[in-house]
């Protein structure tokens, strides 16, 4: 039976548009696509803020995968974070156009006292000094995992790093980890973290798959081919919630493990930006993870070489 899932972020209404089409207020935030996905997998707690002007239609939905939002606070008369963003050409990086903070400016996260205990936590891109406010009030989970962005590193270093020391495992993007340690070597960046006491790091690159670290050596996927990307807006953080999904019904958090779940993510990841939001995420189900896991497989597979 899979333990539950704490999962701490942004709740927000994003305006997207890419080359496809475009599309206002959607459903988005770190937290929501990390858990809608997670829940295919696991229970799930999730700690955000909104205003009163977030559909209650979009709790619902979360409610509808079994994603328990007691953590979720509604603030009266406030707005809920909004971003307005474009995606151009290979559509690696999005241009934000706003970005309206609303009543996440004043996010505080307070568990309820049910949370506290939960086996496996991901501490989604916000404040280091937020995240660290999470962990101090769990209660020795068995997994800990975070994300975090460039801002952080630039303004926030001291509190990232004591919080990098106090996780098992760190997703960051190609960027952030050579910016945290000043180098072009994705190794050397990784050891870095290692360093820290890190279990292991996950380096997540986008159109061009993900690759963990770890003292047991480096795994790499690449990412799922696809005909058509709509919007990448969440993959991310979609990759995180299968990731961190899956390894909750794990019984031993081993190698093995890390690299069933990387391909998981992977997977996952490949089905949230085919549509706008968790459109996608939300319809799946366990057979069609499976399928597209056996899709990821078949690419990296191979007979051994003999010279």
């Amino acid at each position: 039976m899979a333990e539950r899932v704490l999962i701490v972020g942004s709740v927000a209404l994003d305006d997207v548009k890419t080359p496809q089409r475009e599309a206002r207020g959607v459903l988005g935030g770190s937290a929501v696509y990390g858990s809608v996905v997670a829940s295919h997998f696991a229970p799930v707690d999730i700690v955000g803020i909104v205003g009163d002007d977030f559909p209650a239609a979009h709790i619902q939905l979360l409610q509808s995968h079994g994603v328990d939002t007691r953590g979720l606070e509604i603030v009266k008369g406030g707005k809920t974070f909004h971003w307005g963003g474009e995606y151009l050409g290979e559509m690696n990086e999005a241009v934000t156009h706003f970005t309206e903070l609303g009543v996440f400016a004043d996010f505080r996260p307070v568990l309820p006292a049910a949370y506290r205990a939960d086996g496996f936590v991901f501490l989604a891109n916000i404040d280091p000094e937020l995240q660290l406010q999470v962990l101090d009030q769990t209660v020795r989970p068995r997994l800990a995992i975070c994300d975090s962005m460039n801002l952080w590193i630039n303004i926030k270093r001291e509190a990232l790093l004591a919080m990098l020391r106090r996780v098992d495992v760190a997703l960051l993007n190609e960027s952030e980890a050579r910016l945290l340690f000043e180098t072009h070597s994705l190794p050397k960046a990784a050891a870095g973290l290692l360093g820290l006491g890190l279990k292991r790091v996950i380096i997540k690159k986008g159109s061009y798959g993900a690759q963990m670290f770890s003292a047991e050596g480096t795994f790499a996927v690449p990412a799922v081919p696809l005909e058509m990307v709509a919007d990448p807006t969440g993959a991310g953080d979609t990759f995180a919630g299968g990731l961190i999904g899956y390894l909750a019904t794990r019984p031993v958090l081993d190698e093995t493990a890390f690299r069933q779940a990387i391909v998981v993510g992977s997977a996952c990841a490949s089905f949230v930006v085919e549509d706008f939001s968790i459109a996608r995420t939300a319809a799946l189900t366990r057979p069609r993870i499976a399928a597209r896991c056996r899709k990821l497989l078949d690419a990296i597979r191979c007979d051994p070489v003999v010279l």
